[in-house]
C-alpha cells in the first residue's frame, strides 16, 4: 500500500525548521510528488522539475525580485541596510538595470581572464595548506572549513578586488552575516544582525573606496570607484556598495560550501577521493557532480511580468515562482540514478549557477578554485579523516557546512612543502 504524500503546504512549511534545512532533501521529494510545478497558495508556485526551472531561468517574461517587487510584497524592507544592499546589486535587478550593472564587472571574469588566475589560487593553496599542517601536528583536530574552504575564496576574491590580507578573516565573518538577508525575512534576529554587519561594511567600503581614489591600483575597487565618480548614472553610490557586497560574498560564501562539500564526499567515498589526489583529470567530473549533488544554492525566485506557460501549467502576472534548483538537479527524468554521488556521468549538467541573463559571473572562478583546491588538499593530507561529523548552517536557500572537524594524519607537521 503506497504511503500517503505530504501535503504540498506541509512539506514546502517544512523546508523553513531546523529540520528541513538541515536535511532539505526528502521534503523536495515531497513537494515534487505533488507536479513538477505545482500551486502551493493563490499565486504561489513552486518548481521542482529540471526542464520546468531550466525554462523558467531563461524566460525573459520572469523577474527576478527586485525593489520594485519588495515594494508590493514587502514595504517594510527599505528599513533594513543588508536588504537594500542586495537589492542595489545585479542580483535583485532586471533589464535593463541588470544588464548596465553587470556590465561594469563582467570583464573581470570571462574564462581566459580567470585562468590567468590558476597559479595564483595554487599558490593561495599551497599557503594554507602549509598552516593547516602547522595546525593538525600530531593528528590535532583542524576545522577543515573555517581554515581551508572559506579561507581560499576570501583571500582569492579579496586579492581580485584590493582588500588588505589582514581583512580578510573579518570581511568574512561579516559577509557571511549579510548574506543571511538572502534567505528574507524567516529569521528577523539573523536580518537584524545582516543589518548591523551590512552598517559595519559600509563603513569599511567608504574609507577603502577614499583610499583607492588617492592610492589607485589594478583592483575592482579601484575600478569601481573610477566608474562611479565618472558616471553616477552607470553606478549610483548605493549601487557601487550594494556590487561590492555581491562580488564578496558571491565571490567567497558558495564557493566555500562546495569545496566543503567536496571535502566531505571524498571522505565519504575513499575510492574517489584516491581519484582525485591520482588522476588530474578527474577533478573536472568531480566538481560538477558536487555542484549536482550537493550545490551551495538551492533556491531562487522569480515573478510572471505577463501571462505565459511552463510546461503545462499557467502562469498568471504577478505569480510568484520559487525555483528549487537543487530538486532539479535530482529529477530522475534528466539525471539516472538521481541519489546517487557519480562524477562519472555524463551529460552533467546542474543548474547550480543558473542559466540565462542571471547565469553566475563568478561560475568559471568557483569551479577553478574546487579544481584546484581538492585535489590539493588530499594529495598533502593523505590520511585525512573525519573527527566528527560535519554541521549545517541554519540555512536553506544558501546551503553548507558551517564545521566539519578533521585529522590531518599523525605526520601533519611534516608535511608541508619543501623549500
Amino acid at each position: 500500500m503506497a504511503e500517503p504524500v505530504m501535503p504540498l503546504t506541509e512539506a514546502f512549511a517544512a523546508l523553513g525548521t531546523p529540520h528541513g534545512r538541515q536535511d532539505p532533501y526528502p521534503f523536495y521529494e515531497a513537494i515534487r510528488a505533488h507536479g513538477n510545478v505545482a500551486q502551493r497558495a493563490p499565486g504561489r508556485l513552486v518548481v521542482t522539475g529540471y526542464e520546468e526551472c531550466a525554462r523558467a531561468l531563461r524566460e525573459p517574461g520572469l523577474h527576478v525580485q527586485d525593489g520594485k517587487s519588495y515594494d508590493a510584497h514587502f514595504p517594510a524592507w527599505r528599513a533594513h541596510s543588508s536588504l537594500r544592499a542586495f537589492t542595489s546589486s545585479m542580483l535583485y535587478s532586471n533589464p535593463p538595470d541588470h544588464t548596465r550593472l553587470r556590465n561594469v564587472v563582467s570583464f573581470a571574469f570571462t574564462p581566459p581572464k580567470v585562468q590567468k588566475l590558476h597559479a595564483v589560487i595554487e599558490e593561495m593553496s599551497d599557503r594554507l595548506l602549509d598552516r593547516m599542517a602547522g595546525l593538525g601536528a600530531d593528528g590535532a583536530s583542524v576545522d577543515v572549513v573555517s581554515e581551508f574552504a572559506s579561507r581560499l575564496p576570501i583571500a582569492v576574491i579579496s586579492a581580485m578586488m584590493g582588500f588588505p590580507e589582514q581583512d580578510q578573516v573579518w570581511f568574512r565573518d561579516m559577509a557571511s552575516r549579510v548574506a543571511v538577508s538572502t534567505d528574507g525575512f524567516t529569521d528577523p534576529a539573523a536580518l537584524e544582525q545582516a543589518d548591523a554587519a551590512m552598517d559595519e561594511m559600509s563603513g569599511y567600503f567608504g574609507e577603502l573606496l577614499g583610499h583607492r581614489r588617492r592610492h589607485p591600483a589594478d583592483d575592482l575597487v579601484t575600478l569601481l570607484a573610477g566608474v562611479h565618480d565618472g558616471d553616477p548614472d552607470r553606478l549610483g553610490h548605493e549601487e557601487l556598495m550594494g556590487t561590492m557586497m555581491v562580488l564578496l560574498t558571491a565571490g567567497f560564501e558558495t564557493t566555500s560550501f562546495l569545496i566543503g562539500h567536496g571535502v566531505m564526499l571524498a571522505l565519504d567515498h575513499p575510492a574517489l577521493g584516491r581519484r582525485l589526489r591520482t588522476e588530474p583529470e578527474f577533478a573536472a567530473g568531480y566538481v560538477e557532480e558536487i555542484l549536482r549533488f550537493e550545490p551551495p544554492v538551492h533556491v531562487t525566485s522569480r515573478m510572471a511580468a505577463h501571462d505565459l506557460r511552463l510546461g503545462d501549467v499557467p502562469v498568471a502576472a504577478g505569480d510568484r515562482l520559487t525555483l528549487i534548483l537543487a530538486a532539479a538537479n535530482r529529477d530522475a527524468r534528466r539525471f539516472a540514478a538521481p541519489d546517487r554521488f557519480d562524477p562519472d556521468r555524463t551529460d552533467n549538467k546542474p543548474l547550480s549557477f543558473g542559466l540565462g541573463a542571471h547565469f553566475c559571473l563568478g561560475a568559471p572562478l568557483a569551479r577553478l578554485e574546487a579544481r584546484i583546491a581538492l585535489p590539493a588538499l588530499l594529495r598533502r593530507f593523505p590520511s585525512l579523516t573525519t573527527l566528527e561529523p560535519p554541521v549545517y548552517r541554519d540555512r536553506w536557500v544558501v546551503r553548507g557546512l558551517e564545521t566539519f572537524p578533521v585529522s590531518l594524519g599523525p605526520d601533519a607537521a611534516a608535511l608541508t612543502r619543501q623549500p
